[in-house]
């Protein structure tokens, strides 16, 4: 299965703000809404609820982590500009995602008296953004949700999208729903206050939009990967903005994870077999990362992809400093075992996301046992 390009929306700034660089359109049939990145959007985002009110009040939904050094802030300014605002948070980390949280917090809401006309505002990164999502989606069967994403993993791929989620003991995101949110504000300039390592976690996301759709972002990350990582304005809020658009075309034409959708899974089937491996002491970029190259190396050896091609890819990964090869600690039979359960197969068959060259995915559920031990062998050099 192909997917074939077309035309994205352009790009509307707001001149009424200053902060807004981009905006781009997610056209779903009901709820559509837009992505607005830029630098200092969480500044303004006060003023900007008031002119365009989502709720008569607002929760701020963040992590311990976040609280500290954004939420406390946020909060002060919504109230300054006159909004009733909350804000509760919960101890960060994967191990907060899960029902007891959504049920404490909503708990929380309801002791502060929140209602159906009350909008929640997740503040945070991936599992803030799930656990708020889904609390949103199912507190008083639905309010208002405002994605206010503070990763780059997050600006470029969870707070897009509308998939929710909690975890149980046997696996991740198993409780979830799609619910989207009334509008997105990815503000650039709180990447700065990441950890190098998560910058990194986040890239990995944006090389797979190259791979699957815009040859022209690869080049980009190739041409101008030290000014990513150092984070340059312009170049930044371009790749967080044509990420967005590439997700929000897919989530457009297939909104509840249908066939097309699934190549946002490139690098991701055997990237979560790798977490699960290393019991997710493997961040989910690294992950992705060397499943990337996995399928890649799959898709070389049948001669769908040029191993030119292959080449650019682990070149541009190491450049970024993410890895090329799957950990010789994480056995291959465990890989294996882990695939066989994927909880994305079908009728028993997993759906690979190969590459036929930078920009052209191929989706098949004809990958054999033999072609997956092959290529993570050849990962490792073996």
């Amino acid at each position: 299965m192909m997917f074939n390009e077309h035309t994205a929306p352009e790009d509307e700034a707001r001149p009424d703000t200053g902060h807004v660089w981009h905006r781009v359109s997610v056209p779903l049939r009901r709820c559509g809404y837009a992505i607005e990145i830029g630098p200092g959007l969480l500044t303004g985002l006060g003023e900007q609820l008031r002119e365009r009110p989502v709720g008569n009040r607002y929760v701020v939904v963040t992590d311990s982590n976040v609280e500290d050094y954004l939420g406390i802030d946020l909060l002060k300014m919504l109230r300054e500009s006159g909004l009733q605002a909350d804000l509760i948070t919960f101890p960060a980390g994967e191990a907060s995602k899960n029902m007891e949280t959504v049920v404490a917090l909503a708990r929380r809401m309801l002791a502060l008296g929140a209602d159906r006309e009350t909008a929640v505002l997740a503040l945070g990164g991936g599992v803030v953004g799930d656990v708020a999502g889904f609390l949103a989606s199912i507190y008083m069967r639905g309010v208002p949700l405002v994605q206010l994403p503070t990763t780059l993993l997050a600006q470029v791929d969870s707070s897009v999208g509308g998939k929710t989620g909690v975890d149980l003991p046997e696996g991740k995101n198993l409780l979830g729903t799609f619910y989207q949110p009334s509008a997105v504000h990815a503000d650039i300039g709180v990447l700065c206050t990441l950890p190098e390592a998560e910058l990194r976690n986040g890239l990995a996301e944006v090389v797979k939009y190259g791979m699957i759709r815009d040859p022209d972002l690869f080049i980009l990350l190739e041409e101008r990967w030290r000014d990513v990582l150092d984070l340059e304005p312009q170049v930044t809020a371009s790749v967080v903005a044509r990420s967005c658009r590439i997700k929000a075309d897919v989530v457009a034409a297939d909104e509840r994870e249908g066939d097309l959708r699934r190549i946002l899974n490139f690098g991701h089937t055997i990237g979560h077999a790798v977490e699960a491996a290393a019991q997710y002491r493997i961040p989910h970029g690294e992950a992705v990362a060397v499943g990337m190259t996995a399928v890649c190396r799959i898709s070389a050896k049948r001669g769908w992809m040029p191993e030119e091609e292959l080449h650019r890819l682990c070149a541009l990964l190491e450049r970024l400093g993410l890895p090329t090869a799957i950990p010789r600690s994480l056995e291959t039979e465990r890989l294996l075992d882990l695939l066989r359960h994927d909880k994305k197969a079908r009728s028993g068959r997993i759906h690979f996301v190969l590459s036929k060259g930078i920009g052209i995915p191929a989706i098949t559920d004809q990958v054999s046992r033999e072609e997956i031990e092959a290529a993570i062998q050849a990962s490792r050099g073996e």
